[in-house]
């Protein structure tokens, strides 16, 4: 559920690009009223005010953030990406992210592989074709092309990413129970031979309805007596089984892996602030409510909390905007 709290009364979208204006002018924007302003309106709203904007100051919203951005150089970047990321329509800031992912360098870099992954797997089909379409718009090429080409990105891992991100999972709540017990044992046999990144394994992960694998874990859980994605934890280890329980939880318990996300992104000294980002900005309207639920059982400690005690001022402000009130 969303946790984004739109007022009764609004102003238009050209009373709204009014009131932006004038939290834009002057040296220090007022980025209380930004955040009153826009992480108060739904993504219908928001779009609405950049096309009310761009018509009333002839320039895009986004352009005038990407100079506040230059500007403050390092005192308020993570106030400004979060901004940014947020205004966008929702298809062209995970097509962005997913540009961004792909042009680290790294192999070790996990967080940018999860981006793949939680835009692949997290949302509706609908959405990821979206995704798709914008970033051939964007870019000039497929995201298919560009993870197939990534030298960041290692075989298997390559080919289940390059599956996940071409696939489009039909919805429906049927499910072929024959089908289920198969495909719990060829998991379970695949796991047990730490051979994740088998055919199989690779082909039900990656095809699989979201109803039909649910059922196919319960079926593995009653049959095993133990959680699919704990036996992967315990039998198989590496990068590939990691990204392997990342993608059984965005497809069919989200809220654990961003939970996840989160409390990985403000342990310890600092903060992983564009995981923290990426999670506030995608799942404000979709399902922060249920991961601020799941963090709370699972870390005793709820979201707001942590994000006060590991962000600061602007930025702060923002993010808790966005995650909701723990009321």
């Amino acid at each position: 559920m969303s946790t984004i709290a739109v007022p009764s009364s609004v102003l238009s979208a050209s009373g709204d690009a009014e009131s932006l204006r004038k939290a834009l002018q002057g040296w220090r924007a007022d980025k209380g009223a930004l955040v009153r302003i826009l992480c108060r309106r739904t993504a219908a709203q928001r779009a609405a005010i950049r096309r009310a904007y761009a018509f009333l100051y002839r320039e895009p919203l986004l352009n005038c953030f990407r100079y506040r951005l230059s500007r403050h150089c390092l005192l308020s970047v993570d106030f400004w990406k979060a901004m940014i990321l947020w205004t966008m329509d929702p298809a062209e800031r995970d097509a962005n992210l997913v540009h961004e992912a792909l042009k680290k360098k790294k192999k070790t870099d996990e967080n940018y592989i999860s981006v793949l992954i939680e835009v692949s797997c997290a949302c509706a089909p609908d959405h990821l074709m979206a995704v798709r379409r914008a970033y051939l718009a964007l870019f000039g090429c497929s995201i298919q092309e560009h993870v197939a080409a990534s030298p960041a990105i290692q075989e298997p891992l390559k080919k289940m990413l390059v599956s996940l991100v071409s696939s489009y999972r039909f919805e429906r709540e049927r499910v072929d129970m024959d089908v289920v017990r198969l495909e719990a044992s060829q998991l379970a046999d695949a796991i047990g031979r730490k051979q994740l990144h088998g055919e199989d394994a690779i082909r039900i992960v990656t095809t699989r309805s979201k109803s039909q694998l649910r059922a196919t874990l319960q079926q593995y859980r009653q049959y095993y007596g133990t959680d699919m994605v704990e036996d992967i934890g315990s039998y198989c280890s590496g990068q590939f089984a990691r990204m392997m329980k990342s993608t059984i939880w965005c497809l069919t318990s989200p809220e654990k892996h961003f939970a996840e996300v989160i409390r990985h992104s403000i342990l310890g000294l600092g903060t992983y602030e564009d995981a923290l980002t990426r999670v506030a900005v995608s799942r404000a309207e979709i399902d922060m409510k249920q991961i601020r639920e799941e963090y709370e059982v699972r870390y005793m400690s709820t979201v707001a909390r942590d994000v006060v005690g590991d962000t600061s001022f602007g930025y702060k402000g923002l993010l808790l905007a966005l995650v909701g009130s723990e009321d």
